[in-house]
């Protein structure tokens, strides 16, 4: 079915919702403030437009439907999507200019239909009445605001309305009363009735008691509690109108339709919104009271159309009526004016220009008018400009203008420049006069989003100020330009003055005043005070409808301004009106089922809201007198929404606090009352609580209102310290819901300032002949080196001290760090070199170019390390330049005494080094000062070169690595070889796709307008994103007509490298000079993709963020969309670090090519003065090692250089976090900075790391100061796992545990942490998670360790799981192979055999991406399960099946093409097949608890060539993610007792002799299996029964003869 939603403003609708209907029905208004907002994705879906009632374009409301179509028609032209428009109107004279405005086509789009196509003829008469001069009738009331000569007119229309209806009445028909106001019906309701009796008329007008409904409408009247409207309908009148009660209203309706009422005086609300159909309808008197004007009106066209149009419906078929009767009573000088009306002389015209400036700033806010070439554009999509054409006089233009500009368009030149320049007075936008460019400023999205007008934010602009109180700020509501027509009447005024009396707030002005009006009426309405004048009150429910919306927008302008007491105060209002109550009443009002006499009692009370909490609920009935309310208030009490804060404040720079803020949901989250989520403003305020420091809204979702929440942000603080600032947490919803924490600056210590940069000198540049020998490495790509180049180079080449170099990113430092190798070669070139890249992609791109450039020079060997320890110690031995992650360092260097190839290391290269504060920095910190340990404690020395963007505290970094003065180069940022300009623009839109939506258009126009047709790159924060951006780019650039704009070079030299590209979206957009990039594409595709970017064929790149670090290509210009990423883990989004924002920002520079690159940074506004400050000046970088301790001691341990605890606290004096402790003492939780404070904070630190060590069974403490490794300990080091998994390894491993187990424990590993869980990524796990064949015990599929669990269940299925997720799955494998061997280990310490080959198989399982009981010979290539079935009944089961079969047989089989088969042969061949001998030592002498030994004897069936290399050979593993050497496991267990006694993992080249050893059980007769288990293959593990008889115990005295022998 279709699913139909109202979308108006009585009828909110969440995201959710408006993303589950297919038709919206809305009103212009509500859809012009959402397609306003343009992000939230709902416009993009829309693929048809119907507009009802079109001719209201000449009505007040027109300009918005005019808006809406402009808007609609140029995003058709901007986006390339079709949006259908229909429109339905009544008979216009001008329908051919309505249709021209609305792009139909005149020949099959254009359908007219006049008077004479009505399916019921319409008889209309006109009646005007005069006035007559005789005396009125007695009793007859005063209209209120008419003149005294009305009165008859009155009384005059009446008695004709009376005759009218009687004649209908006569011939049985129905008959409607018009009227316009709403106490008007009752009034005509009660003369009709009257008449009626005094004319004998009145069975005419009464029900027919012979009705078949007669005696159930009377049951229903009887049950109507309006005494008044009983009278009525028993007399068959009846009355509606909109301030009547609902289920009033529907009776009405209902008596009406079925005939039980006769006669119905309406207002004309029911003839736009309810269907009711007469006979006959009469309207009476055609004057209407408006609030905006605050005068009486003329009806307008429209509604006297849709009154008559109430005569004489088709529908009604058995009451079929011959002709519809239509009557319009009106003063006779009114009467022409109606005839020409309906006889349709009058076109409609245009009301835009009064509404131009507020569209205006609308579209400018949207981002779709930049310019004021754009603006007059787009007014010639208005309906305006359809009938300035026509009628050029009307709208100011004389016919010579027209005939000398032909379009007009100096004319609508001349309206966008006054519209622009009042929006520019009003501080709306920013309007360059020279350029015509428009900037959108804060003000005028508040004004765009809250659909208030330039001249009532004019008001507020004049009025604002920090200190208003309550009175001035309701004056100044009160005196917005909306309200500025409302007049105050003479008859209102004593109504006012009771009223004054009786609200709150005091009124300043006297009741004449119109502003004392408005004010007076919004306080009533907060008050729910009853009302009396029907003037009066449409008055109010007009002020009311905007009331809220203006608050608002007070709110959002004054927290702009950063005013705290007044931004509270405002928001307290806005809430007051939402909730019309005051703030004084108590909080339980805002609950809607509480009787108004207990809510009454509990204020009459006085007893603190606070305390309530503390009550029971017999306590609370105690208290309220009323003991069986209790419960229900005790449950209100603990739904009122309660948050329980704290905070972490750490000092970053002197001028900067970071502020982790910890928020605690405390109540019970009932979607019935709080819906789907809870906004929150979270308000920092400085000590006075006058200035808010930072903002910004927090939404608690109900699926997450559970858990903890934590914000971070950065705030300034001033010299000098104030004592304390306070973090408020405000409800937006509920009135008296806040939390405020008062953070205190007390023990605040900030950090040291840091030194002063080095300067850069003025030196002549070095040409690269100074190398000499070494120049040719450079002199194809330049001739001389630049200024940081040269400055240093004497420092590093010709000398052998330590160096820092901290320069911007793009400054040449890799040639830096070149220099120092050179040296090495020069000096020693024997000297082995590791060059350290924090992240892996860091490490390729160096390792690819070295191996081209260096690794041509004589003696150089380039190597990369992997990470696998067995083949990475081969690779140390062979290279001279090592390439590597700190982790991989870290995992080889760990047992440094027994490696002298560890030792012997002559120079360190430490790239990147700032990233010593990011995710890899404690692996970082501890790498180095293992190296500087080492190189202290051995004679050879270690120099170190690091090199790493500007820093703050080089200085520290500095000596840390054992600098001198001379070797720190610590340059400021701005200085770089190429200089960056940089653009900061802040969106205030905090829900983060709406956002990227929003950014997509000003980066579209940043890359066309600064980097013209030279190279860009975009960064954005998801692979989804990515593509989104790419399409949206080339759609901007068809909307302008140039879609090929980015391309630069011809298709058949981008084919070569298309043919690379597998994904259909990136070969399209690549035709198109557009590129992507993320994680998910191949390798081969990203290496075509950067080939194209670089060769300038391909102008723009679009890039994920997480992608910086490996990324070659530079560009001219780099725009980054948004700062922010979906952290999966934490569902939330978090801010990139600021190293990587450097790092993107850095890809804007390409020396020797451009003068100057270009930035321009996309971002949440609040973040806009934190990324101000911080990329212009350098950042700070602090040690994160404390929270890492525990797996590095545990290593330390392990490899003996941590014996005692005080060992430990002296290892801790070699990092970096030791030298930051006393610099910045509060970052790291010290509260003073003197030795007392170190000694101690070092002393806990080592004591509670060692502790946590020791309970999870990975150290042993003795006498509170030895500490010696333990075999968990052992394991973890030697497979690099952290603590915590070992921890839960040993304590979740069972003798019991079988595959579905292992699988879990393994996804519980802490490695998997981290694993990101995308945005809306749990709604794909959870649906390939329903196919997993091992279920899931309760998911949470946003836990990361559910997705490595489905992911690696999926690869055994092999099921396709996405590019994204594809590359997350390869991460999981990479880290389940060392997760496995670790389980085995600890499996096998326990000497459990079943877990121990489960966990073998789970290993193979991982690498060939297969389930253990699918079929062996999946692991060859083209086999699927198909034809593996098909094998299986052809008695072919394994692979050595396959292989013993005969040629013809196996292709007849197989059916494959030569080429297949030649792979097939390929990996079959070298399947392991291995031969295995073994027997025991001394077999006869077995004597119980004696040690015994077996030996094993294995030999592989190889060919010639591979006897010669003795290495194991790689596996052959398509689905695994790295290369993989084959491994074994021999394995000595008794299956019975479910016992393992020995293993031995070996890795075996042809042929190896293996011992094992174990102690022999008591004395008889024994049987174990011995079992050779691969790592990687299936199908190829062998077992064999090993008999043992064991003797009885040798006693004491024989052993000590064996001992003399």
């Amino acid at each position: 079915g279709i699913t139909v939603n109202e979308l108006t403003g009585d009828q909110q609708l969440t995201k959710e919702q408006i993303a589950q209907t297919q038709l919206i029905v809305t009103t212009p208004e509500k859809w012009d403030v959402t397609t306003r907002k343009g992000s939230d994705g709902i416009v993009q879906s829309v693929g048809l437009l119907v507009i009802d009632e079109v001719h209201l374009l000449n009505e007040d409301r027109g300009p918005v439907i005019e808006a809406l179509v402009a808007r609609t028609l140029r995003l058709v032209e901007s986006s390339q999507q079709m949006i259908r428009i229909v429109g339905l109107s009544a008979t216009l004279p001008n329908y051919v200019d309505v249709a021209l405005f609305l792009r139909v086509n005149p020949q099959t789009g254009l359908y007219h239909f006049g008077a004479e196509y009505r399916p019921v003829p319409l008889k209309q008469t006109f009646l005007g009445v005069t006035k007559r001069l005789e005396k009125p009738r007695e009793g007859a009331k005063p209209k209120e605001g008419r003149p005294a000569k009305a009165v008859s007119q009155q009384t005059q229309m009446l008695e004709l309305a009376f005759d009218k209806a009687l004649a209908a009445l006569r011939r049985g028909k129905q008959v409607m009363v018009f009227v316009h106001a709403r106490n008007e019906t009752l009034r005509t309701a009660r003369g009709l009735l009257e008449l009626a009796k005094a004319r004998q008329a009145e069975e005419l007008f009464a029900p027919k008691p012979d009705h078949p409904r007669y005696a159930l409408a009377q049951r229903e009247v009887a049950r109507c509690r309006n005494g008044e409207l009983r009278t009525l309908c028993n007399g068959g009148l009846g009355v509606h109108h909109a301030g009547m009660l609902r289920p009033e209203r529907s009776m009405m309706e209902r008596l009406f339709a079925d005939g039980m009422i006769n006669v119905l005086c309406s207002t004309a609300t029911l003839a736009w919104g309810v269907n009711l159909p007469a006979h006959t309808v009469i309207i009476k008197g055609t004057q209407v009271y408006s609030p905006e004007k605050g005068s009486w009106t003329e009806l307008s066209m429209m509604d006297v159309m849709q009154m008559l149009g109430r005569a004489g419906r088709p529908q009604y078929v058995n009451r079929a009526d011959e002709k519809g009767v239509g009557i319009i009573l009106t003063t006779h000088n009114e009467l022409q004016y109606y005839l020409s009306l309906l006889n349709q002389q009058l076109p409609i015209e245009s009301q835009y220009v009064g509404k131009l400036a507020d569209n205006l700033n609308a579209e400018i806010v949207l981002g779709t008018v930049q310019n004021a070439h754009e603006a007059v554009n787009w007014l010639g999509y208005t309906y305006l400009y359809v009938r300035m054409l026509r009628n050029p006089s009307l709208y100011g233009a004389s016919d010579a203008e027209k005939a000398s500009d032909p379009l007009l368009e100096q004319r609508r030149i001349d309206m966008v420049h006054s519209a622009a320049t009042q929006l520019d007075k009003t501080a709306l936008i920013k309007y360059e006069r020279k350029s015509g460019q428009f900037q959108p400023t804060d003000l005028g999205r508040v004004a765009a989003y809250y659909y208030v007008g330039a001249s009532t934010i004019s008001v507020y602009n004049e009025h604002l100020k920090p200190t208003l109180s309550d009175i001035e700020l309701l004056r100044l509501f009160s005196l917005s330009k909306d309200f500025s027509n409302l007049t105050v009447r003479e008859e209102e005024k004593q109504e006012l003055m009771r009223l004054v009396e009786r609200v709150p707030i005091p009124v300043k002005e006297g009741v004449d005043e119109p502003s004392a009006k408005t004010n007076v009426l919004l306080q009533a309405y907060i008050s729910q005070l009853k009302l009396d004048g029907f003037s009066l009150l449409s008055d109010m429910t007009y002020i009311t409808q905007s009331a809220a919306r203006l608050m608002r927008c007070i709110h959002e302008i004054v927290l702009k301004r950063g005013w705290a007491a007044l931004a509270e105060r405002v928001l307290n209002f806005c809430k007051m009106i939402d909730r019309r109550m005051w703030l004084s009443q108590t909080p339980l009002r805002q609950f809607k089922n509480i009787p108004e006499d207990i809510i009454k009692k509990i204020e009459r009370k006085d007893f603190p809201w606070e305390r309530f909490y503390d009550l029971a609920p017999q306590e609370i009935g105690e208290l309220i007198r009323f003991p069986k309310m209790g419960k229900a208030i005790y449950r209100f009490v603990h739904q009122f929404p309660r948050l329980e804060l704290s905070a972490h404040v750490q000092p970053i720079t002197r001028t900067v606090l970071r502020v982790e803020l910890t928020i605690t949901p405390d109540f019970q989250f009932e979607p019935k009352v709080h819906g789907t989520a809870e906004p929150f403003y979270v308000l920092v305020e400085d000590v006075d609580q006058e200035h808010v420091l930072h903002s910004e809204l927090f939404l608690l979702k109900a699926k997450f209102a559970e858990d903890d929440h934590s914000l971070t942000f950065t705030i300034p603080i001033y010299d000098p310290l104030p004592p304390q600032y306070f973090v408020r947490v405000v409800s937006d919803r509920w009135l008296g819901c806040e939390a405020t924490l008062p953070i205190s600056f007390r023990h605040l210590i900030l950090p040291e300032k840091y030194p002063p940069h080095t300067e850069l000198l003025d030196l002549q540049p070095l040409p690269v002949s100074a190398l000499g020998a070494y120049a040719s490495l450079y002199e194809g790509a330049f001739s001389h080196f630049n200024p940081i180049q040269t400055q240093t180079f004497s420092t590093l080449f010709a000398g052998d001290e330590n160096v820092l170099i901290g320069a911007p990113t793009g400054s040449g430092k890799t040639i830096c760090a070149e220099f120092a190798y050179l040296r090495l070669l020069q000096t020693n070139p024997a000297g082995r070199c590791v060059y350290i890249a924090p992240l892996q992609s860091l490490a390729n791109e160096r390792y690819a170019e070295w191996s081209r450039t260096l690794g041509a020079l004589e003696g150089v060997r380039v190597v990369q390390l992997t990470g696998e320890t067995a083949s990475d110690l081969k690779l140390l031995e062979r290279g001279t330049l090592i390439v590597a992650t700190p982790h991989q360092w870290d995992l080889l260097s760990r047992r440094w005494k027994q490696r002298k190839n560890v030792q012997s290391v002559a120079l360190l290269l430490v790239d990147e080094m700032h990233l010593i504060g990011g995710e890899v920095g404690p692996v970082l910190e501890v790498v180095i000062s293992r190296m500087r340990y080492i190189s202290s404690h051995m004679e050879s020395r270690c120099r170190i070169v690091a090199l790493s963007t500007s820093l703050a505290n080089a200085k520290d970094l500095a000596e840390w690595v054992g600098c001198t003065p001379h070797g720190i180069f610590n340059f400021h940022s701005n200085v770089r070889p190429v200089p960056l300009e940089l653009h900061i623009q802040g969106f205030d839109i905090a829900h983060v796709p709406s956002r990227l939506l929003a950014m997509s258009k000003p980066a579209y126009y940043a890359v066309v307008n600064h980097a013209a047709d030279r190279p860009a790159i975009i960064f954005v924060p998801s692979a989804k994103q990515a593509q989104l951006t790419a399409i949206d780019l080339l759609t901007y650039a068809t909307a302008d007509d140039v879609p090929q704009r980015f391309l630069h070079a011809a298709p058949e030299d981008i084919a070569p490298f298309a043919k690379h590209l597998k994904e259909p979206a990136l070969l399209e957009m690549v035709s198109n000079g557009i590129a992507f990039l993320h994680e998910g594409l191949g390798a081969e595709e990203q290496r075509a993709v950067c080939a194209l970017h670089e060769s300038g064929a391909v102008q723009v790149l679009v890039v994920t963020h997480s992608m910086c670090w490996g990324l070659k290509p530079r560009a001219q210009l780099v725009v980054l969309m948004d700062t922010q990423y979906y952290d999966g883990a934490e569902h939330r989004y978090a801010d990139y670090p600021i190293t990587d924002i450097l790092q993107m920002i850095g890809r804007a520079c390409r020396p020797l090519v451009d003068e100057s690159g270009r930035c321009v940074l996309l971002c949440h506004a609040p973040k806009k003065l934190f990324y101000r400050k911080f990329l212009y000046e350098p950042f700070p970088v602090e040690s994160h090692l404390d929270h890492f301790l525990h797996d590095h001691l545990c290593a330390e341990v392990v490899t003996k250089t941590i014996e005692n605890k005080q060992d430990a606290v002296d290892y801790l004096t070699w990092t970096f976090m030791y030298r930051r402790l006393t610099q910045n003492p509060n970052y790291y939780n010290l509260q003073g900075a003197s030795h007392r404070h170190l000694s101690d904070h070092l002393s806990e630190l080592v004591e509670t790391t060692l502790t946590d060590l020791e309970q999870a069974r990975c150290v042993a403490i003795e006498d509170g100061m030895e500490v010696s490794p333990l075999n968990l300990g052992m394991i973890a080091s030697y497979y690099y796992i952290q603590y915590t998994t070992i921890e839960l390894f040993s304590s979740s491993l069972q003798p019991t545990t079988k595959l579905k187990g292992l699988v879990e424990i393994l996804a519980s590993a802490a490695e998997f942490d981290a694993l990101p869980v995308r945005h809306r990524e749990d709604d794909v796990l959870q649906r390939l998670g329903s196919h997993c064949p091992l279920a899931l015990e309760e998911p949470r599929f946003n836990d990361p360790h559910v997705k490595a669990n489905v992911l690696l269940q999926c690869h055994f299925s092999r099921m396709d799981v996405g590019r994204e997720m594809g590359a997350d799955a390869a991460t999981v494998l990479e880290k389940s192979t060392r997760l496995l061997q670790a389980t085995v280990d600890v499996i096998s310490s326990s000497g459990w055999l079943a877990p121990a080959l489960a966990a073998m198989e789970l290993s193979q399982m991982c690498v060939q991406g297969m389930w253990d009981r699918d079929s062996a010979l999946l692991q060859l290539p083209h086999f699927d399960r198909a034809l593996a079935k098909k094998a299986a009944a052809a008695g072919v089961e394994s692979v050595f099946d396959l292989m013993d079969m005969e040629d013809a047989e196996r292709d007849a089989l197989l059916g494959m093409t030569p080429a297949q088969l030649a792979d097939v042969a390929r990996v079959a061949n070298a399947y392991p097949n291995i031969d295995l001998s073994f027997e025991v030592e001394d077999a006869d002498e077995v004597a119980a608890g004696e040690a015994v030994s077996v030996l094993v004897s294995l030999q592989r069936e190889a060919d010639e060539e591979e006897e010669a290399s003795k290495r194991a050979p790689q596996v052959h593993a398509p689905r695994y993610p790295k290369t993989k050497e084959e491994g074994w496991w021999l394995v000595l267990g008794d299956p019975t007792a479910n016992s393992l006694v020995s293993i031995k993992r070996i890795t075996l080249g042809t042929k190896a002799r293996v011992k094992l050893d174990f102690v022999a059980p008591d004395a008889g007769e024994h049987a174990y299996m011995l079992y050779l288990i691969c790592d990687s293959y299936l199908g190829c593990d062998q077992e064999y029964e090993l008999k043992l008889s064991v003797g009885e115990a040798a006693s004491d005295d024989e052993e000590e003869d064996e001992e003399d022998e």
